[in-house]
Parts: structure tokens; sequence; C-alpha cells
């Protein structure tokens, strides 16, 4: 949230000014439960959202939809079409469901840093991030030894082709990239670029509220307010890179389960 950031004692000189900082994106606990803040609860009424709105989308269906079934059918033939089908295959039918809600919660929780009772997207808290990370590599290592058994863990390991006296080299790296590098890689991605254009945003409002409130410094405060300004240009970006990140997402999630389904395997 961006109220907190802003600075009590800009006037003057000797203004208290308050940088935006990694501290500022960790809030006060609820009801008294030292694990649950705001931004646990900004995840979980993200999760009743998508919940909501699927379910009211798929009641009393159309043949001439309205505004709200067509926009619910663009979503869905997006991620169906788009996604699942494109990257799965025949096997799409049965990670659908999980790829819609997956792509439907990181969005929803992304554009709460653009509305202004939140104004903090839920995925620039890392362990959040992690934690998404975390389901998909359970999906797709699940899919993988569902359809191969434990084969899939050997030629995850040992790719087909590879000389024996390379084993000793390729079997660490791709156990790395394989079970590591891709959940790793899958957080830090969505995490950084929510929490970078989050605290970009910050700086620009409260560095824009203490120049324009500045006294006896009119270069000052028209530099404040064009600062403000400007950071309405970088929130209408970061609404763009949040459904990029939410697509991306869902996209790699998806290549990572198709890599595991492979007759390769």
């Amino acid at each position: 949230m961006l109220i907190p950031f802003l600075p009590l004692e800009t006037a003057g000189h000797g203004g208290g000014y308050h940088a935006p900082s990694v501290e500022d994106f960790y809030f006060d606990n609820l009801f008294g439960v030292a694990q649950v803040d705001r931004v646990i609860f900004q995840a979980v009424l993200g999760a009743v959202i998508v919940v909501a709105l699927w379910w009211l989308a798929a009641r009393r269906l159309r043949t001439v939809p309205t505004k709200a079934q067509f926009i619910s059918e663009y979503l869905y033939d997006f991620v169906r079409n788009g996604i699942a089908r494109d990257l799965l295959g025949h096997d799409y039918r049965k990670f659908l469901p999980y790829l819609l809600g997956l792509f439907s919660f990181i969005l929803v929780n992304n554009l709460f840093g653009q509305f202004f009772l939140f104004m903090f997207p839920t995925f620039s808290r890392v362990g959040f991030a992690y934690g998404l990370a975390l389901l998909t590599w359970l999906i797709y290592i699940g899919a993988g030894l569902k359809r191969h058994g434990l084969t899939y863990i050997k030629n995850s390991l040992l790719p087909s082709g590879v000389p024996w006296y390379l084993w000793v080299l390729i079997i660490p790296l791709e156990f790395l990239s394989n079970f590591i590098t891709r959940p790793i890689t899958l957080a830090l991605r969505l995490f950084a670029n929510l929490f970078a254009g989050h605290l970009v945003v910050s700086v620009f409002v409260v560095g824009g509220a203490f120049l324009l409130q500045y006294q006896d410094n009119l270069f000052y405060n028209i530099s404040g307010g064009v600062s403000l300004l400007f950071s309405f240009a970088i929130l209408c970006l970061e609404l763009f890179v949040g459904s990029l990140q939410a697509y991306i997402f869902t996209v790699l999630t998806a290549q990572y389960i198709s890599s595991s389904l492979a007759e390769s395997h």
C-alpha cells in the first residue's frame, strides 16, 4: 500500500523524508496472529474472488452472451486454446482447471497492485511466488511419475544418447535444471517483476509528494508534480506487466507439464 510510504513531515528544508525500502513491504499482523497480515488476507481474498467469478460465469449461460459472459468465455478460450491445448495436446483437459485457476489467481493478485483499496501486488512478497512455484513443481513431477513411473526420474537425469563418461557431468546438471532451477526461476521471475514495479511506483509517488510540498523552491515543486504524473504512466505499465507475468507463469507451467509427459521419458 502506498499510503504508509507518504512522509509525515515533508514541508520545509528539514522535512522528514522516508524513502521506500524493503521494510515497507511488510505490514502489521491482523487479528493478533503473527503469521497473518494484509498480504495473507489479499491472497485468500484473491482465491475467493477467482472461485466466485468462475462460479458466476458458469451459471445461466446464454446462446447470445452478455458482456460478463463474453469476457469470461474469452479468458477461458485464451487459456484453453492459447496455452493448454497448444502446449499439452490431447492431454490438456486434465490440466486445464489448474492452468485456468492459476492464470486467474495470479492475474487477480497482480491487479491488486493497481486498485486504490490495496495498492500492493501480492506476489511482490517472494513467499507467495515460491508457494505457487512449489505447487507447479509437484504437479509436473507428479504428472511425469504417473505417466512414466520411475523411468521419468532416470530419463530426466540422464537423457538418451549421452556417453557414459559424461554421466558424472550431465546427471548433476540435469538434476539442477529439472528439479531445482525450474521452480526457483519460475518464482523469482514473478516476484522480481512485481516487487521492482511496485517499488519504482512508490519512489515516484513518495518523491513527488515530498518535492511538491517543499517550501520556497519552485523547481522542486514542478519536479514533484511531474513525478506524480509520471507515476500514473508507470502504474499503467505495471498493469501490463502484471497481466504478462500471469501469462508467462501459466505458459511455463504448461511447458513443464508437457515436458514431463513427453514420450522421450
